[in-house]
């Protein structure tokens, strides 16, 4: 590792841990540029899953669950 790269590490981990996530998508976001398309596919999918959890036509499921769901389903390579 270059010594440029050792002192930006060690500034960077002495970030708060949401700066240095502003980092890390910064970094990201530099070497695969976001799709604007893309994101706000993503944006309108997720608003339109609150409003119908907010109606009653889907309910939320624990994280537990799904990670017991497919713990239970996995198949071993």
């Amino acid at each position: 590792m270059s010594q440029a790269v050792e002192a930006l590490s060690a500034q960077a981990t002495m970030l708060p841990p949401e700066e240095r996530m502003e980092v890390v998508e910064r970094i990201l976001d530099s070497l695969v540029p976001p799709d604007v398309l893309l994101d706000a596919l993503w944006a309108k999918e997720a608003e339109d899953r609150l409003a119908a959890y907010r109606r009653g036509e889907i309910k939320a499921v624990t994280l537990s669950e799904v990670i017991a769901k497919y713990q239970v389903n996995a198949k071993p390579a």
